[in-house]
C-alpha cells in the first residue's frame, strides 16, 4: 500500500536533531543575513582566522564586518599555555580589530568553573603555566605549587617546560578524593612547526592514570568554555563557529547553541555528511563571508521509502545506502569546486541524509556530484 506524502520544512537544531519548522516561520528566518540572527559570534582561531602563521583569506574582514554590524566577537581557544593578551595581539598583526577582553581561553574557562565549585580565597595546585595562575587570581583563587600548601583543588593546563615533578605533584595531591581536579582542556595533540606533538591530553591522562582519576574538563568541545564567553559579552543566543566537528560543533551541541561549520579548515563535506549525529552541525559554511548571505530553506519530502530534501536548485533523494543528487538547470561542472552551486548540493544532501540517519553515523553512496 502506497504511503501518503508529508511535506515539512527543516532546518538543523542547535541540540543536534532536526526541528520541524512551518514554511512562513521558515521564510521569515531565511529572508535576512544568517548572522543576523544572532547577539554574539564564537569563533574558533586555528582553521577559521588563521593557517599557521598567516590569515585566512578574508577572515579578519569577515570578523570586523561582524562587530561593525553590532554583533560582538568573542575568540574561544583551548591554548591554555598563552595568556589572552599574546592571542589578542596575535590577531591585531593579523588585521583583526580586537581586544584582550574579547578572547576567552581554556585557562579562564577552568579558573571560573573552579569558582563556581570553591569558595574565594581558596588555594589551588597549577600544573601549567603563569598565565593559568594568573587566571585564578583573577577569579579571587590562590595558586600554589605543593602538596604542602593544602590546595582544594589541581587545575591543569598545558605548558610545555612541565616536568616529572610536576606531574606526580598533581597525582600526589589527587589521590586525597575530596580535592577536585580540573582540566583546561585535553587535546590530545598540538600542532607545532615539525608536526604533530603530545598536547594537554596526554599530560592529564598520564595524571589521571597514577591517580585513578578523571578530571572535570572546561574547554572544548565541553560547554563550560562556551558559556563563559558568551557570559563575557552577556549574549543570549550567540553562535559558535569553528573548523572541527570534534571539537567547536560537539562544543556547540553540548551547550545546546548554534553551531557553524566552516571549510577553511581540517573538515570536509565528505566529512560532514558522515558525521556522528552528536557532531552535525546546525549550519555548514564555505567561509566566514556566508554568516551575510540568508541561509537557504530546506524542504523534506517523506515518500513510500524514499526521503527527498529541497533547496532553491539541488534536490537529494535517499533510497537505503545511496543518495542521488538531482539540479535543476545548468551549469559549469568546471566551477563547481567552491561554488554556491556545491554547497547548496551538500548542505541539501546531509539534510537528507540525517533526517534519514538520526541517530547513527552512516556514510552514503553519493550519485549526481560532478567530478571534478
Amino acid at each position: 500500500m502506497k504511503q501518503s506524502s508529508r511535506k515539512e520544512t527543516i532546518r538543523s537544531s542547535p541540540e543536534n536533531t532536526c526541528f520541524i519548522y512551518n514554511q512562513k516561520e521558515l521564510n521569515i528566518m531565511t529572508s535576512e543575513p544568517l548572522l543576523a540572527q544572532y547577539d554574539a559570534l564564537l569563533s574558533d582561531l586555528d582553521g577559521v582566522v588563521y593557517a599557521g602563521p598567516y590569515a585566512i583569506e578574508g577572515a579578519p574582514e569577515a570578523l570586523n564586518r561582524a562587530e561593525n554590524s553590532g554583533v560582538p566577537v568573542v575568540f574561544v581557544t583551548n591554548n591554555a599555555s598563552r595568556s589572552v593578551e599574546s592571542v589578542a595581539a596575535h590577531l591585531q598583526d593579523l588585521g583583526v580589530r580586537t581586544q584582550a577582553e574579547r578572547v576567552v581561553s581554556s585557562a579562564q574557562a577552568g579558573a571560573a568553573l573552579l569558582a563556581q565549585h570553591v569558595p574565594a580565597g581558596s588555594k589551588i595546585l597549577v600544573t601549567g603555566t603563569e598565565a593559568l595562575a594568573d587566571c585564578l587570581r583573577a577569579v579571587g583563587l590562590e595558586p600554589v605549587s605543593s602538596q604542602s600548601d593544602n590546595p582544594v583543588a589541581v587545575v591543569q593546563g598545558f605548558n610545555p617546560q612541565l616536568s616529572w615533578e610536576d606531574l606526580a605533584e598533581a597525582a600526589y595531591t589527587l589521590a586525597d578524593q575530596n580535592v577536585l581536579w580540573v582540566a583546561t582542556n585535553t587535546d590530545q595533540t598540538i600542532p607545532k612547526e615539525r608536526g604533530q606533538a603530545p598536547g594537554n591530553g596526554t599530560l592529564v591522562a598520564a595524571v589521571g592514570i597514577a591517580a585513578r582519576r578523571t578530571p572535570i574538563v572546561a574547554g572544548k568541545p565541553e560547554a563550560a568554555i562556551f558559556e563563559t564567553a558568551t557570559q563575557s559579552v552577556k549574549a543570549s543566543k550567540p553562535v559558535i563557529v569553528g573548523d572541527r566537528l570534534d571539537t567547536d560543533i560537539l562544543g556547540a551541541n553540548k551547550a545546546h547553541m548554534a553551531g557553524a561549520l566552516v571549510l577553511t579548515g581540517v573538515q570536509t563535506y565528505q566529512d560532514v555528511i558522515s558525521a556522528v549525529p552528536e557532531q552535525r552541525p546546525t549550519y555548514i559554511l564555505r567561509t566566514l563571508d556566508d554568516f551575510f548571505e540568508p541561509y537557504p530553506q530546506i524542504e523534506i519530502l517523506h515518500e513510500d521509502h524514499a526521503i527527498t530534501a529541497h533547496g532553491p536548485s539541488w534536490a537529494a533523494k535517499v533510497q537505503g545506502n545511496n543518495l542521488y543528487l538531482t539540479v535543476q538547470g545548468s551549469f559549469a561542472p568546471e566551477g563547481f569546486s567552491g561554488s554556491d552551486a556545491e554547497a547548496e548540493a551538500w548542505r541539501v544532501a546531509c539534510a537528507a541524509w540525517w533526517v534519514a540517519h538520526p541517530e547513527q553515523a552512516v556514510t552514503p553512496n553519493i550519485q549526481g556530484l560532478p567530478e571534478v
